[in-house]
């Protein structure tokens, strides 16, 4: 059997499954989620819509399904729902009817898994159900550091490469280099396009290149309207395709104070991985120190974003900017009481570095301390209330959200 790393959504996933509730396992392409679900649970019938005949079938005759799992209940005389996994689901929506009506007559547990909700939601205005309340939806996202194998890569191999597994644990950067090129231009640049119903591939190529150049800032619509050539409105629609193809997550700002402070409302997006990201950007390997400073901030982000998912699905991850200079980079909004975080290229952190820390735990509600996570060796205390963390211990706070759910 080939090599399995583990992930921290396994156990979330069984739990759901023994439950009884059936799952919509979303993520992007190639980050495990098919290779997860062959080492979490055994299926009574398994259908992958990416297959022509398979998807053809449920195009044709959405109620085939029913009448598959009724077959398979007296073949095998079932006592207990049985297990029934659809990978691709969002490639036919009308199936979600016939889903619905099977989970609501409990003649059956699904596991469905999509790469895309985009569909899904396009077709909502048509009548098609969405599952409400009958489906626990899960993210499985790139590989977090606690699923590298204990042992982590180079810190500029991750900024790099990224960490979808496929990519991550192929050692030779050749492949790695190769293999991402592959996955832009066979699945951004083609499935995407064909999501967006994209009439000119030549804007949306742009587009794609200067919006991953622009990740990580407060976005200005108005500008990439000018450098593209195209209306400000396309422009919010082609993030939103971004958004809904699982592509990119939006960082809201935290725009509330009780100064009166002049505070950025624009959103910040974080592409769901540092390689896509970089091969999108057409930046190149070589890289220089404010880029490699801009990606890891990046990465942190999305290191976090991938704990909220998992462990506090409830908080939310926002920054705060004062148009007179003060920043931050991300904040864990846990219902209004604030975990803030800043993110420096040093492996000296000082004082200096926690002064846009303090500035914002004086005028909110915040934790009692705060991080600024870097390329420390060691955590250290640089203020009172201030920790420098290492990056490689970015599963603290893993385990202060986990405490706080519990």
């Amino acid at each position: 059997m080939a090599y399995y790393q583990a992930r921290l959504l396994e156990p979330k996933l069984q739990a759901t499954l023994e439950r009884q509730k059936s799952i919509l396992l979303l993520g992007p392409r190639q980050t495990g989620k098919t290779t997860l679900i062959k080492h979490s649970c055994t299926a009574d019938l398994v259908f992958n819509l990416s297959i022509p005949k398979q998807r053809n079938q449920f195009e044709r005759d959405p109620d085939s399904l029913s009448a598959e799992i009724e077959a398979l209940w007296l073949k095998n005389k079932l006592t207990t729902m049985p297990l029934i996994i659809i990978d691709e689901v969002q490639k036919v929506p009308a199936l979600m009817d016939a889903i619905q009506y099977i989970i609501d007559e409990e003649r059956a547990q699904f596991l469905l898994t999509g790469s895309s909700a985009r569909k899904l939601k396009m077709n909502k205005k048509e009548g098609i159900n969405l599952l409400p309340g009958r489906v626990v939806m899960l993210h499985l996202d790139a590989l977090t550091i606690p699923e590298m194998n204990g042992s982590l890569p180079n810190l500029e191999d991750l900024l790099l490469f990224g960490s979808l597994p496929g990519i991550h644990f192929d050692k030779t950067n050749a492949h790695r280099e190769e293999d991402l090129i592959s996955y832009v231009e066979t699945y951004l640049e083609e499935e995407v396009r064909r999501e967006a119903l994209v009439r000119n591939l030549g804007t949306f190529s742009k587009f794609l290149e200067l919006s991953a150049i622009s990740l990580g800032e407060p976005i200005n619509f108005a500008k990439l309207s000018q450098d593209i050539g195209v209306g400000v409105h396309l422009i919010m629609e082609y993030f939103q395709i971004l958004e809904d193809c699982l592509i990119a997550d939006k960082i809201y700002p935290l725009s509330d104070s009780s100064t009166r402070r002049k505070l950025t409302k624009a959103p910040k997006y974080l592409f769901f991985d540092l390689g896509v990201k970089r091969i999108c950007a057409k930046e190149g390997r070589r890289l220089s120190q404010k880029t490699l400073a801009d990606l890891f901030e990046q990465f942190v982000g999305m290191e976090v974003l991938r704990y909220l998912k998992l462990y506090a699905p409830s908080y939310q991850l926002k920054y705060w900017r004062d148009h007179n200079g003060p920043e931050i980079d991300y904040i864990i909004d846990m219902n209004h009481r604030y975990l803030p975080i800043e993110v420096k290229w040093t492996e000296s952190p000082s004082a200096k570095d926690c002064r846009h820390l303090e500035k914002f735990m004086d005028e909110y509600p915040c934790e009692d301390v705060s991080y600024v996570v870097c390329r420390v060796a060691r955590q250290r205390r640089i203020s009172e209330r201030v920790i420098a963390l290492p990056w490689q211990e970015l599963t603290d706070l893993r385990e202060i959200l986990f405490k706080k759910q519990k």
